[in-house]
């Protein structure tokens, strides 16, 4: 455990939806955790026998209360284990490693307003965020999309506590979209708009303003990228002459730590660059997953993320 973890104990855990799960974390020495904002995520270390898992998870909790973190999971369909880990080998008692908190979804404080877009799952950021603004006295709406009732977390929550005026809830099995175009037009300059949920939504979203002429720099965006699987390949390590196999189902970064190797990380979904790594040479091609890396840079060959970019071929060397 590095310096800036923190043994946590999982004081409850709470069924909020058909998939989604509620997990409140208290420190194990009594302590408070430390101060977050809204946006911020912790990346939870999840021992699996004698596998290692590490996810990063939104914090949702009021960043006023730092006595507990909390975190909700969506169990996925196409889980790499971590969410069934989360759902069904964690129990209230049970001790985790999670980290300092991160913040890379900061809300511009600068803004007249924020529109928040969330998508499913993507509501958890939104949750610390908006509590931070109802205390401010900062102006905010939330649009929330999910699939069906029974799947949407805290849908009666929300409204409950910031009023049908500053909640609107959609609902794909009912009929009922968000109305994007007409929420992006109607807004006061100034106004900022943040998006949260699947990655087809988030581009969606983000074209939509860039279209309705919204500035780029009013507008923010969380994605949740997860490694795809691949076939196995092999990395060498041209600094300290290491060689490491990558599984069908590891990230370059999960087979590293596992081999014993500290790699930098951050995010591990593909949006800090924490994790940009040079590549010395490659035998086959590169799987570029992330939204970090330009075009430019991708198409040269010379950069990676570790954290969810692999190789479709038998070996590459990685400058570490």
């Amino acid at each position: 455990m590095s310096t800036t973890d923190f043994s946590v104990r999982v004081a409850k855990v709470t069924p909020v939806a058909e998939t989604v799960k509620r997990f409140r974390f208290e420190r194990v020495d009594g302590g408070a955790l430390p101060v977050f904002s809204g946006g911020a995520h912790v990346v939870v270390t999840m021992k699996d026998g004698s596998q290692s898992r590490r996810n990063a998870y939104s914090l949702m909790s009021d960043p006023a209360d730092c006595s507990a973190y909390e975190i909700s999971v969506l169990k996925a369909d196409e889980s790499r284990g971590g969410s069934v880990f989360m759902h069904e080998k964690v129990n209230e008692g049970d001790v985790l490693t999670i980290s300092a908190p991160v913040n890379l979804f900061a809300p511009d404080w600068r803004g007249r307003k924020h529109i928040l877009i969330a998508g499913g799952i993507g509501i958890t950021p939104f949750m610390a965020m908006m509590a931070q603004f109802e205390r401010e006295g900062i102006a905010f709406e939330l649009h929330y999309a999910v699939r069906a009732r029974a799947r949407g977390a805290y849908l009666d929550d929300l409204v409950a506590r910031y009023g049908a005026s500053r909640v609107k809830i959609y609902v794909s099995e009912e009929g009922t979209r968000i109305p994007l175009e007409d929420v992006l037009l109607r807004q006061p300059l100034g106004t900022h708009l943040y998006v949260c949920g699947p990655e087809r939504m988030i581009e969606g979203v983000l074209e939509a303003g860039i279209n309705a002429g919204w500035p780029a720099t009013s507008l923010h965006a969380e994605h949740f990228l997860t490694p795809p699987p691949g076939k196995p390949f092999t990395v060498e390590l041209t600094r300290s002459g290491k060689t490491v196999p990558v599984g069908e189902h590891e990230s370059i970064l999960e087979a590293l730590e596992g081999a014993g190797i500290d790699a930098p990380y951050l995010c591990r979904g593909g949006a800090c660059g924490q994790c940009e790594t040079g590549v010395a040479a490659c035998e086959g091609i590169i799987l570029h997953n992330d939204v970090y890396l330009s075009d430019d840079e991708k198409a040269s060959g010379k950069k990676i993320m570790i954290c969810v970019s692999r190789v479709e071929g038998q070996r590459v060397q990685l400058e570490l």
